[in-house]
C-alpha cells in the first residue's frame, strides 16, 4: 500500500482485530474503523482535491483497505460464533441413548395380534400369504368375481371411486383373481390379508375402513367338506377346542354354494344368552365353493378343478376375543386402549 496514512490505519485495525475476543468487540472495531465518521472514511472527502490519476489510485487504496478490514472482522466473527456454538453444545449435550426417567413400554394393537395369529394358523396348514394393491380396477374388484355392472351385489359393496374404472377395493378377493391368473391353471392354497374400504357410516360396529383375511384353495376334487374341516381347525385353534362351528346357507356372487359360518358362543357355551341373542351361536365368517364362472374367467376349467374360498374380518375376531365394544378403537391411536389390552394381547 503506497499511502502511509492508509497503511497505518490498516495496521491499527489488524492489531485491534487480533486482540479482540468477543462479537461485541469486533462490532465496535468495525464501527470505529469503517463508520462514516471514521478516519478512513473521512479521507474519502479529499478525493475531489486530487488529480484524476491520483484520485483513481487513492480511491482504490481506500476501498482495498475498507474491504480488507471488513473481511477480517467478518471472518473472525464467524470463527468466534462457531467456537461459542461448539462450547454451548458441549456444555448442553444430552445422551439420547439413555431412557427417560418415565420410560414405559408400549403395547401391540389387538388388531395386529389377531392378524398375526390368524396368519400363523393358516401358514401351519400349508397356506401361502398373497398380497395385492388396495387401489384396484373395477374388473378385478367386481367383474372377474362374477359381479357384472348391473349386479345387485354392488349395492352392498359401495366404495370410493377414483375414476369410473379405478376404486379402493371392497374386499381382498381381487388378490385371489390376480393369483389365479398368475398361477396359469395350477393348484392354489393362499390367504390374502389386507385393508378394504366401503362407503359406510362409522359407528360402533361399522367402519369405512376395515381388514379381512380371505382364503382360497383350488385343486382337483375339492369339496365343501374340505372347507368345513379347514374352518373347524381354524376356529378351534383361534377360540379354543370347545368351540363348534355351524354352516348356514347364504349367498355370495363368487361362491356356489355359499355358507355363513357360526361358532358356539363363548359366553354361554352354546346354551343361549343375550350376547348370542339366545341362539347359542355367533356369526364369524363367510365362505363357499368357488363359482364355476370365477374359475373359468380366471383361467381354470371348472370341469377339472374346483375350490373353496372364505373371508374373515380381523376386527370382528378381535372384538369377539377381547370383548371390545367399538370397532373405531382400533384406529384412534389411543395409548390407553393399547395399555388396556397389552397383557391380554
Amino acid at each position: 500500500m503506497k499511502n502511509s496514512k492508509i497503511q497505518g490505519i490498516l495496521d491499527k485495525a489488524k492489531e485491534a482485530i487480533e486482540s479482540a475476543d468477543s462479537v461485541e468487540t469486533f462490532n465496535s472495531i468495525k464501527s470505529f474503523f469503517l463508520s462514516r465518521k471514521s478516519e478512513l472514511m473521512s479521507m474519502m472527502s479529499t478525493l475531489g482535491t486530487l488529480e484524476p490519476e491520483e484520485r483513481k489510485e487513492f480511491g482504490q487504496e481506500l476501498n482495498q483497505a475498507k474491504e480488507e478490514i471488513s473481511k477480517s472482522i467478518d471472518e473472525k466473527i464467524e470463527e468466534l460464533s462457531k467456537k461459542e456454538l461448539a462450547e454451548k453444545l458441549a456444555k448442553e449435550q444430552i445422551d439420547i441413548s439413555l431412557p427417560s426417567s418415565n420410560f414405559t413400554s408400549g403395547g401391540k394393537n389387538p388388531f395386529h395380534v389377531i392378524k398375526d395369529e390368524i396368519v400363523d394358523i393358516f401358514l401351519g396348514m400349508g397356506f401361502d400369504v398373497a398380497d395385492g394393491p388396495e387401489v384396484e380396477s373395477d374388473e378385478y374388484n367386481f367383474k372377474l368375481l362374477n359381479i357384472p355392472d348391473d349386479h345387485p351385489a354392488r349395492d352392498m359393496q359401495d366404495t370410493f371411486y377414483i375414476s369410473d374404472n379405478v376404486l379402493l377395493r371392497t374386499h381382498t378377493s381381487p388378490v385371489q383373481a390376480h393369483v389365479m391368473q398368475q398361477a396359469e391353471g395350477k393348484p392354489i392354497r393362499i390367504i390374502c390379508p389386507g385393508k378394504t374400504y366401503r362407503r359406510d357410516d362409522d359407528d360402533a360396529t361399522h367402519s369405512h375402513q376395515f381388514a379381512q383375511i380371505e382364503g382360497l384353495v383350488i385343486d382337483k376334487n375339492i369339496n365343501i367338506g374340505h372347507l368345513k374341516a379347514t374352518l373347524e381347525l381354524f376356529v378351534k385353534q383361534m377360540f379354543g377346542e370347545k368351540r363348534e362351528i355351524r354352516l348356514r346357507p347364504s349367498y355370495f356372487p363368487f361362491t356356489e354354494p355359499s355358507v355363513e359360518v357360526d361358532i358356539t358362543c363363548a359366553n354361554c357355551d352354546g346354551k343361549g344368552c343375550s350376547m348370542c341373542k339366545g341362539t347359542g351361536y355367533i356369526e364369524i365368517l363367510g365362505g363357499g365353493m368357488v363359482h364355476p364362472n370365477v374359475l373359468k374367467m380366471n383361467g381354470y376349467d371348472p370341469e377339472v378343478y374346483s375350490g373353496f374360498a372364505f373371508g374373515v374380518g380381523i376386527e370382528r375376531v378381535a372384538i369377539l376375543r377381547y370383548g371390545i365394544d367399538d370397532i373405531r378403537r382400533f384406529y384412534q391411536n389411543d395409548v390407553r386402549f393399547l395399555h388396556q389390552y397389552r397383557k391380554k394381547a
